[in-house]
């Protein structure tokens, strides 16, 4: 990838566009050994469920330098606007983070976000300084709310969190791409390499990934293969694909023919 072709959210520049989960895996030295194969530069830490603050117990700190990653913290388990806000909260005071990830789900079989919550809760955040990535739905109306209400980011499911189903709706994620100005992360269902890929050849700024690498047969080897595909989905986007045709096209010259 082209050393110019950086990666902004709230001015912080990046070089990976890959951001992985920290949930999930067999144990942290397995989730630290991951991320370094994958790149990442930015990590989501589910504040109710991942250890950052009981010293008797491993700490995710001591595994992942948050002085060299850049730390997420997101209100996974959360499912009204209360729990997020002061899940959040607690991570300000914890760690001093206002770059953060607000996901307020809806049910607990499907993991849908719930919208309302989440404009609710994105409004209040953005007021309290926060500096808000927000995990959505594809709805391109809500989309732009999220953008008019202060989100920093945009983070569209591709499918429901763990799915591995890829991306279900382009077209809305590709309205989503034409009308915000804000970094674009696909964030939930993706599976495999391929899916990272698609999601950067369609423009998307990024992708975040958790299930796809720590649930995988060999983590190792996906947290690489994801790392190569976002890389090599972002030079197809930037190359500029041909134009689609339903007639063959000859690739050799027409004139000169033996």
């Amino acid at each position: 990838m082209s050393k110019k072709d950086h990666f902004y959210i709230d001015n912080k520049k990046f070089v990976s566009r890959l951001i992985v989960g920290t949930g999930k895996y067999k144990n942290m030295t397995e989730c630290a050994k991951a991320i370094k194969i994958s790149g990442a530069e930015i990590v989501t830490v589910a504040v109710r469920r991942v250890n950052i603050l009981d010293k008797s117990k491993p700490l995710l700190m001591d595994f992942v330098d948050p002085k060299k990653i850049t730390y997420l913290p997101n209100t996974a388990g959360c499912f009204n606007s209360e729990e997020a806000l002061r899940t959040l909260r607690l991570a300000r005071e914890i760690g001093g983070w206002k770059l953060v990830k607000l996901e307020v789900l809806g049910d607990r079989k499907n993991l849908f976000p719930d919208m309302i919550e989440t404009l609710k809760s994105t409004e209040v955040l953005t007021k309290e300084g926060f500096k808000v990535m927000v995990y959505c739905n594809d709805d391109p109306l809500m989309a732009k709310r999220l953008e008019n209400a202060g989100a920093v980011s945009i983070m569209p499911l591709a499918a429901p969190i763990g799915s591995g189903l890829g991306i279900q709706n382009k077209l809305n994620i590709q309205i989503i791409r034409k009308q915000t100005r804000l970094p674009l992360i696909i964030d939930a269902g993706i599976g495999q390499a391929s899916d990272a890929c698609i999601a950067m050849e369609m423009g998307c700024d990024g992708v975040l990934i958790n299930t796809a690498i720590a649930k995988a047969k060999y983590p190792f080897k996906m947290a690489e293969a994801m790392k190569q595909a976002v890389i090599a989905g972002r030079e197809s986007f930037l190359s500029g694909r041909i134009k689609k045709s339903y007639l063959g096209k000859s690739s050799s010259p027409k004139s000169g023919l033996i």
